[in-house]
């Protein structure tokens, strides 16, 4: 990979808004002589390092337990299942090591940067402390080559996390891994887990992530189908419960047999993979028949969503983005990029395979295997009939108990414009770019409504950084998420409390969009 950091990712033109949250009242020095100017008495973001910051991460309840991990980030040689690849991965291997805490434990992790470029690490899902989120130029220093960082915060939640850098398209590389929160009180109703890695495969093989960004920079997206980029919608479909307006069949709009849309991502990938391996050598998962399985889903990828299922088998989806939901029985779900679901598969006897379908691409599919038993290992291309099966939306998905955002009057709503610019050269969100975007301002204890607005033909998985939402609409409290699907031309609105202060991230994680301007900040102010 070429040694080049993005200016999306690290800012180095500060826009009049990012030089406020550098300073104290009056004025701030950056980078050599640029300075802003704020004016006494008036509100100013809370910063990363604040006592605000520093009071929450205090009152968090703690196990007392300390959780101390290695990461070291480095070029490496890799076998993917008879393809060997140069990559850049954690640890030596890809996925990178499981790290595995309980909710309220100190997670302590060294990370040293061996890569020949800076990096950071985001801990995607976890309401962690603002300091420890990895976001150069927001939250923390970039980690130059050579040097290192301790991460170091208590883990808040039980769930189903990953890590990876934060730095330009670095996530397209071999640099991601599982993060597993337990929950002291989870009840265990079911027999062995297994934790699966979805990821979409071009570092070393096809182009490298930075050749295809800086492609997509020069020559905009594959411009198939209609254009709807530049268009004034405000509303969308009808998805998944969703609020919007039912789009009449407009070419390119979702539909049944092609629920995302007819364009799906911008990136076509030699091979996907799941837990680092190809479909025509797979990792395979030995158990018993009639045991009860639960699979932790990540979708590590940088551009590809993926249809999911286990052959002959249903699921019983029990999780979302790590929070639980009511059970509810599907054959097959989508999950978009940075997206995790726990489900619940009592196993049969034989060999089955675990699918991994692109979303909407003539890619490759990935493939694992389940075997309980003698038999033939499934074909590398097979298809499960449970692909075509009843298909998991976000208007089945109910919140437990315990974990549900209460209904309440947002205090503050800020909508967001979703847009694609200049043919895709340029991904907008209210017509801005990353660095040259106003942030979202509001205080702490106010409930936040985000009016998520896709004006493009595209898809676009909605990351929240250092919080949870709650999906509006079903008809009642919606899922607890930190990842959202926003389909074309569809507005998807989220509530979220204003709990964890401090400066925050929010992007579309299609990394590539997100590199070409698809971010903007959620601004605690005081």
């Amino acid at each position: 990979m070429p040694s080049r950091t993005s200016t999306n990712s690290v800012p180095r033109s500060l826009s009049r808004r990012n030089l406020l949250r550098f300073g104290a009242v009056g004025l701030v020095g950056v980078g050599g002589g640029v300075a802003g100017v704020r004016l006494l008495g008036s509100p100013g973001p809370v910063e990363p390092a604040s006592r605000a910051v520093q009071a929450r991460e205090a009152a968090r309840r703690s196990t007392g337990k300390v959780v101390r991990q290695r990461l070291k980030a480095a070029p490496t040689q890799v076998d993917l299942g008879g393809r060997t690849v140069q990559t850049w991965a954690y640890n030596e291997t890809v996925p990178g090591p499981v790290i595995r805490v309980t909710a309220g434990d100190r997670l302590r992790v060294r990370l040293a940067n061996e890569l020949p470029d800076p990096t950071t690490v985001h801990w995607h899902g976890l309401a962690l402390r603002n300091d420890m989120d990895g976001v150069p130029g927001l939250t923390q220093e970039e980690v130059a080559s050579g040097g290192t960082f301790e991460y170091d915060f208590v883990v808040p939640d039980p769930g189903t996390y990953w890590f990876h850098p934060h730095v330009g398209v670095q996530l397209d590389t071999g640099l991601q891994a599982p993060l597993i929160v337990d929950d002291p009180n989870e009840p265990g109703d079911y027999d062995e887990e297994v934790v699966l890695v979805l990821d979409d495969w071009t570092h070393g093989w096809g182009d490298s992530p930075e050749q295809i960004l800086e492609r997509m920079g020069r020559d905009g997206m594959d411009m198939e189908g209609m254009d709807m980029g530049g268009t004034d919608g405000t509303d969308g479909m009808d998805m998944g419960g969703m609020e919007g307006m039912d789009m009449g069949g407009m070419e390119g709009a979702p539909s049944t047999q092609q629920p995302l849309g007819d364009d799906t991502g911008d990136v076509r990938y030699p091979a996907h993979l799941i837990n680092g391996r190809l479909p025509t050598a797979p990792v395979t998962f030995n158990s018993s028949p009639g045991r009860r399985v639960r699979f932790r889903i990540i979708n590590a990828g940088g551009d590809t969503a993926y249809r999911f299922a286990v052959g002959g088998h249903r699921l019983t989806v029990t999780h979302t983005d790590g929070f639980g939901v009511r059970p509810v029985e599907v054959d097959t779900l989508i999950v978009g990029m940075g997206e995790r679901y726990d489900v619940v598969v009592t196993v049969g006897d034989g060999a089955f395979p675990i699918v991994a379908v692109p979303e909407g691409k003539p890619d490759p599919a990935a493939m694992a295997l389940l075997r309980t038993g003698a038999g033939r290992p499934p074909s590398p291309d097979v298809r499960p009939a449970e692909l075509g099966g009843r298909l998991l939306a976000y208007k089945d998905l109910t919140p437990v108990e315990a974990i549900r955002l209460e209904p309440a009057q947002p205090d503050r709503e800020f909508t967001l414009d979703l847009q694609m610019a200049d043919g895709g050269r340029r991904w907008l969100i209210n017509g801005a770019a990353y660095g040259d975007h106003e942030p979202l301002e509001f205080q702490s204890d106010e409930r936040v409504r985000l009016v998520l607005r896709n004006q493009s033909m595209m898809f676009h998985p909605m990351h929240v950084h250092g919080h949870t939402f709650a999906v509006v609409g079903n008809g009642g409290p919606g899922a607890r998420k930190d990842t959202v699907n926003v389909l074309p031309m569809e507005t998807v609105a989220v509530d979220l409390q204003a709990d964890n202060p401090g400066q925050w991230l929010v992007h579309c994680h299609n990394i590539y969009h997100g590199e070409l301007g698809m971010m903007t900040t959620l601004s605690y102010v005081a």
